[in-house]
């Protein structure tokens, strides 16, 4: 064709892929308690080599049958090779054909985070990321704002405090929110529930809809069910407005719900426990919940036996290999928690002894750096663990919390004056309740000062209703 020319130009890109290994060892440090167990029982099904340390995990669980164990070495090098056989023939190929592609990546990708069950937030916004085009600032300044999302998908702290906690530019950190809340599910990555809507309006086409500009401009007249007045002020027929509200109403106010941590009807086994020991607090790992491993003797003897051939002597050393690997990681992920369940302990030592209302303000940077890993390392230590204390059972991202200085120069956790002010609301007189300018003024007589516009927000945070809903007559 005239006017057009074909080029050829080379691009040189360094690019991080993550190794099978430390694939597996970033899901078992940020696996919850009964999620590993699972994690471990697959393990013990796909490498013979490895086995309990206790009875109380059975080969039914592990998904092996007895007969399969007692199997002469012969046949169970034979069940290894089928067992690997797929795998095998991929590395055949991939020698063949050439470096691997994106493509082979993200599937290979795929058939190790199939492996794992059930999926978190965070980590399907993650492998989402894998598809997107971002260089390693921008990977790691969404990841962190990932590490902030609550069990509905908001950030839990808005982004002008998230900019201190982090030390990130605030021009940065929109980009990177901007990127998140273009993930699935719609909403995530809101910091409050009228962007969360608008959001959803906006993936929909409906960026120009009556719909849209009740969310933005009235959303709280709608929630009031407000419509004749509505009707009126914005010049449309109130069956429109109900017609809208019908549709706002179908939207998703908790888009991270099928991923939430914790649930009314959901088990929660601690990771730790911490109690009082001669005047001190003590932090123990519940070394029962996770089964220890070892490697098996049988395999030992097999590797020593002189009638081994090479191959099999090798593909067994590689079982092993990956069997010592896997109890590494294991280990590695309760020393970890463990560290930074007991620097919370030695940062929160007045939460332990008078409850929330005294929790103090602690950032996972911090943590972080006293523990010496990397912040986003505590991000996923911290998610689904569970810590039993004094005051009940606390997930441990609950003692991350952004604050405030008081009157006397002290600082406060945002956790701590949310309780203070939950506090006002339940000892109030129901006949004449505080308004918002009346709870400022008592949180300032307690050397709490805020804005009135930040108390409004802690109030819907709480789920406490304005004033004017609290009267009683």
């Amino acid at each position: 064709m005239p006017g057009v020319s074909i080029t050829q130009s080379q691009r040189l890109a360094q690019s991080q892929v993550l190794s099978p290994q430390m694939q597996q060892s970033l899901n078992v440090l940020q696996a919850p308690t009964l999620e590993l167990r699972h994690l471990v029982y697959q393990e013990l099904a796909q490498n013979p080599t490895l086995e309990s340390e206790s009875s109380e995990i059975s080969l039914e669980e592990a998904g092996l049958e007895q007969a399969e164990r007692d199997d002469d070495f012969d046949s169970e090098f034979s069940r290894l090779s089928q067992m690997d056989d797929e795998w095998r023939e991929y590395l055949s190929q991939s020698r063949t054909r050439g470096p691997r592609t994106a493509e082979d990546e993200e599937r290979r990708q795929f058939l190790f985070d199939s492996l794992t069950a059930p999926e978190t937030l965070a980590q399907h916004l993650e492998n989402q990321l894998v598809a997107e085009s971002l260089d390693p600032e921008e990977r790691r300044d969404v990841t962190r704002l990932i590490g902030y999302l609550d069990d509905r998908g908001f950030l839990s702290s808005p982004l002008r405090e998230i900019v201190f906690e982090e030390g990130i530019p605030i021009d940065r950190l929109k980009a990177a929110k901007k990127i998140l809340q273009g993930l699935e599910p719609v909403g995530v990555g809101a910091e409050t529930l009228q962007e969360c809507l608008l959001l959803q309006l906006e993936r929909q086409g409906r960026a120009d809809s009556l719909e849209y500009r009740l969310v933005s401009g009235h959303l709280d007249d709608l929630a009031r069910r407000r419509l004749p007045d509505l009707a009126r002020r914005l010049k449309v027929p109130v069956e429109r407005i109900s017609q809208a509200a019908e549709v706002i109403g179908s939207l998703n106010p908790r888009p991270a719900q099928d991923f939430a941590s914790t649930g009314q009807n959901q088990y929660v086994q601690p990771d730790l426990a911490v109690e009082k020991a001669n005047g001190s607090y003590v932090v123990t790992l519940n070394q029962e919940a996770v089964p220890r491993l070892r490697i098996s003797n049988t395999y030992k003897d097999l590797m020593a036996r002189t009638g081994t051939g090479d191959e099999v002597r090798g593909y067994i050393r590689e079982r092993i290999r990956s069997g010592k690997f896997f109890i590494q990681s294991i280990e590695q992920r309760q020393q970890t928690i463990r560290k930074i369940a007991e620097e919370i302990v030695v940062r929160q030592k007045e939460f332990l002894e008078h409850g929330p209302s005294q929790l103090k303000p602690m950032n996972m940077a911090q943590l972080a750096e006293v523990v010496g890993v990397h912040e986003t390392t505590v991000s996923r230590a911290v998610n689904g663990k569970y810590m039993l204390t004094p005051q009940g059972v606390y997930e441990l991202r609950y003692f991350f919390t952004t604050g405030l200085e008081t009157e006397s120069g002290e600082s406060m956790s945002n956790v701590s004056v949310k309780a203070a002010l939950q506090e006002l609301v339940k000892n109030e007189d129901s006949a004449k309740p505080y308004s918002d300018d009346a709870i400022v003024k008592k949180l300032l007589e307690q050397g709490i000062k805020l804005a009135r516009r930040t108390v409004a927000k802690y109030r819907d945070e709480l789920g406490i209703l304005p004033s004017h809903l609290r009267k009683t007559y």
